[in-house]
């Protein structure tokens, strides 16, 4: 997904933290630690022990400085930390338009790790949302690590639906959604499931409304997504469906320990949201048999 070269951003909640090594230690190498890397990239879970490299550090509480120099979509269009302050932006006034009393989180783009209520948040936990902070915490090198070591696409869009993924939870947590269907296990049922793939629903429905997101001077954030864009963002969708991860770790596949939902869920809330808005991303009103 592109952004418009002459799109300027205006005001933004974005900030960066953090010092130090994610991942201390040796390298990572097959086909296990893709799928590692994978699953942490959508589900916030610190698994650096399973690669061999040691675990990430906190890096201290301090509240970060503002990121400089993300001005342009040019400038977004070239440095994944601009594409992301940009895309919150959108995102953000997306929201506004559709939610009463939205109020922006907080994004931290993450340099090596930092310490947060929920956790270290580094390029080994992968993007999450705190929901008592009320921040999203990206580190972009993890995409970098995606494209220049396992020869993943990590494409622009890609990135955008993770970050669209994890505003969707904080759509979800101030409008109660998160207080309404409280963690009652795993399994294909679960509300844990359910409250991942109105996410993907919901970040459908934005990637399908960011075009028409306008700058001060009335100039699209955005230009329209391409087919192949498109089948970038479903294809990390399935990436990280709960069946391909299992498949892929070398297990059996198991329903009953799911929390995300499997890649045809994920690729198909997605895909509801893009086609129907947020209104048809009611996970928790569908029986169970059409989830």
């Amino acid at each position: 997904m592109t952004f418009n070269d002459n799109a300027k951003v205006g005001r933004t909640t974005a900030r960066r933290r953090g010092r130090g090594v994610a991942i201390a230690g040796g390298g990572i190498a097959g086909v296990g630690a893709i799928a590692v890397l994978l699953i942490s990239l959508f589900t916030g879970q610190d698994l650096s022990g399973l690669l061999g490299g040691g675990a990430a550090q906190p890096a201290g509480g301090d509240s970060g400085s503002e990121i400089a120099n993300c001005e342009t979509g040019a400038q977004a269009n070239t440095n994944d930390d601009c594409r992301l302050v940009f895309a919150a932006t959108v995102i953000d006034e997306y929201w506004e338009t559709n939610v009463e009393g939205y109020r922006p989180p907080q994004l931290i783009i993450v340099d090596g790790s930092t310490s947060t209520q929920c956790g270290t948040a580094s390029n080994a936990t992968g993007p999450f949302y705190c929901p008592p902070e009320e921040t999203v915490y990206v580190d972009p090198t993890f995409f970098g690590l995606l494209r220049s070591q396992f020869d993943a696409t990590a494409g622009p869009l890609a990135q955008l639906y993770v970050l669209a993924h994890e505003y969707g939870h904080h759509v979800q947590q101030i409008t109660g959604v998160m207080n309404d269907h409280p963690d009652n296990g795993t399994g294909p049922d679960s509300n844990g499931v359910r409250t991942e793939l109105q996410a993907d629903c919901f970040a459908g429905a934005w990637v399908a409304y960011a075009p028409d997101i306008v700058d001060d001077s009335g100039t699209p954030f955005l230009q329209t997504p391409t087919p192949s864009q498109i089948d970038d963002a479903l294809n990390a969708a399935a990436s990280v469906g709960d069946d391909h991860i299992q498949q892929e770790s070398g297990g059996a596949v198991n329903p009953e320990s799911w929390t995300h939902g499997s890649s045809e869920q994920r690729q198909r809330w997605f895909t509801t949201g893009f086609d129907g808005g947020p209104n048809a991303c009611d996970t928790f009103s569908v029986p169970a048999s059409g989830l």
